[in-house]
């Protein structure tokens, strides 16, 4: 079919203007991605004081933390429609409901109404987050880097963005409405982009694997389960010891979804799971036992770690992603091991008074995020790479529970002011202790279920002397897929068969494979000479069998 002349030279004009469409994005991602990462934790409780007397303030609280199982909920769903709809469109309409979530909590006056509220914005930012990973997949590597730097640095400072407009507050509605001037500037940033998509030939989306679709909605199932687990243990009354134990199994349920497809997806998967389990609920502890009230430098005091440690992300990350592509099977547990080393750190030198001390333990866990996430997102398929993203959204909420029941457990009993305090910073101490051995398991795991079997590095298309096209011979990929040797030669003659003229279409970067149609072409340097000298000529292997001479047809013998 032939294409429109108006969008000939709108796709003829993209590259040209690809710069504009990366600012602008780049400006969305960095403006909107902790935006949505911001809307996770709950901070109804610090404004307690200034809720109303006649409203249940429990009952309030727990409706206020409807947002994060909205968010990962919503994320693999979101993945799903992003087969279909393009990202530029899901962006707007995420910050559209962002913006429509900041509206409707000046007006909230009733817990229905907060639920309402939150579970809006949780709904946006769910559509938020794989919006900007599909948008950036296709763009440059300092875009990915970007992406992936600035997720890390979102989940390590989301606590205390939540936190920090609620500094000498007159109205605890502030919280459903954090930010309104930055949601509107991503809105505006998502409008520009979305005109200058189409503008400038919009340009062609990632393709999701076959398959993926299914992973990813075994995840909202599995995230629906994690999420009724986590308000019923918030709204029963549980004690510690079953709170625990069913935070346990959902980490343990997410390792085994991740355990799910081929090598590569798995260990992003793993990657994904141990970052969201452990990044934000272990940073949120962190930054609430630094809290001026606790004997810390407070909000002020901490801001120069978290901008040396985002700095730092972000860097590693971009390097990560413009050098050492292909690398993740080193560094994705290299950057794990320095997310177990930052929370060694967290036990030596948190609770401190000094907020200069904090930049190694913050830099230590946002940098290996980063460089983890980074390595591991960019050697799988868009569909593998959503699929992570959703399951780091589950792990949230399992990383939270599982926090809650060490806490649960720690400040059960306590009689004084001091015994909070100190019971509260040993909850601390107890879970690096135990995100750092869940970190070292899923280190172990990966090493072990995502190895690639011995043998599977490379594409055999060799075929035994006897066996010729068609013959049934079977050549292996490196991904364990069998082809014939029919096959092969029909999808060399078929370009659209197979997806593609190659034969060894998709294999992993660096794997080479020889086409059915070079396996067997004569080479170029073909020496002279009668063929019966040429039949006699050998070679390493053996000799090169004689050809035949053509039989006698039957029809020389008729009369003319």
């Amino acid at each position: 079919m032939a294409v429109p002349p108006i969008q000939r030279s709108l796709r003829s004009a993209a590259p040209g203007n690809s710069w504009l469409l990366d600012t602008l994005l780049g400006l969305l991602v960095v403006c909107a991605l902790p935006l949505a990462i911001t809307t996770i934790p709950n901070t109804l409780s610090v404004v307690a004081r200034l809720l109303p007397a006649d409203i249940d303030q429990v009952g309030l609280m727990r409706t206020h933390g409807l947002a994060l199982p909205a968010l990962m909920l919503t994320v693999p769903l979101a993945a799903v429609a992003l087969r279909r709809v393009p990202a530029a469109h899901l962006m707007l309409a995420g910050l559209a409901l962002v913006a429509l979530s900041d509206a409707a909590g000046g007006y909230a006056a009733t817990e229905l109404l907060v639920g309402v509220a939150r579970v809006l914005r949780g709904v946006g930012c769910g559509l938020l987050v794989p919006a900007t990973l599909v948008a950036v997949w296709p763009r440059t590597p300092v875009l990915r880097g970007l992406w992936a730097g600035t997720f890390s640095l979102s989940l390590l400072t989301a606590q205390a963005l939540a936190l920090w407009p609620l500094d000498a507050v007159s109205s605890w509605k502030v919280t459903l409405q954090p930010y309104p001037l930055v949601t509107g500037v991503a809105l505006a940033l998502a409008a520009a982009y979305l005109l200058a998509w189409i503008m400038f030939g919009r340009p062609e989306a990632p393709v999701f694997e076959v398959g993926e679709r299914g992973r990813l909605l075994l995840c909202v199932v599995l995230a629906a389960g994690v999420a009724v687990v986590a308000i019923s243990t918030a709204s029963a009354g549980w004690r510690a010891p079953p709170v625990v134990l069913l935070a346990a199994t959902a980490v343990f349920g997410l390792l085994a979804l991740a355990s799910i497809g081929a090598v590569e997806s798995r260990r992003a998967a793993y990657v994904l799971v141990a970052v969201g389990v452990v990044l934000l609920p272990s940073a949120a502890q962190v930054t609430l036992v630094e809290m001026g009230g606790l004997g810390g430098p407070g909000l002020r005091g901490l801001w120069i770690p978290y901008v040396v440690a985002g700095v730092l992300a972000i860097g590693a990350a971009v390097a990560v992603g413009m050098f050492a592509v292909g690398a993740g099977r080193w560094l994705a547990p290299l950057g794990l091991l320095s997310m177990v080393v930052g929370l060694c750190s967290v036990r030596l030198v948190v609770p401190s008074a000094e907020g200069m001390v904090l930049v190694v333990p913050f830099t230590l866990l946002a940098v290996g995020a980063a460089v983890a996430v980074t390595a591991t997102l960019w050697e799988v398929g868009i569909g593998a790479a959503a699929f992570g993203l959703s399951l780091c959204a589950a792990g949230v909420l399992a990383g939270f529970l599982l926090g809650t029941g060490v806490q649960m457990a720690l400040l059960d009993g306590v009689r004084s002011a001091q015994e909070l305090v100190d019971n509260f910073v040993g909850a601390l101490h107890w879970w690096a202790l135990i995100g750092g051995f869940l970190l070292v398991a899923i280190i172990v795991l990966a090493a072990v279920l995502a190895r690639r079997p011995e043998g599977d590095e490379d594409v055999l298309l060799v075929p035994t002397p006897q066996d010729g096209p068609g013959s049934g011979s079977e050549a292996v990929d490196c991904a364990g897929d069998r082809r014939t040797w029919g096959d092969a030669f029909a999808a060399a003659d078929d370009p659209g068969r197979d997806g593609g003229e190659r034969l060894d279409e998709g294999a992993p970067e660096g794997v080479r494979s020889v086409a059915a149609g070079h396996a067997f072409a004569e080479p170029e340097d073909e020496p002279e000479g009668e063929p019966d000298e040429r039949s006699d000529k050998g070679s390493a292997e053996g000799p090169v069998p004689a050809v035949p001479p053509q039989a006698k047809s039957p029809e020389d013998d008729r009369a003319p």
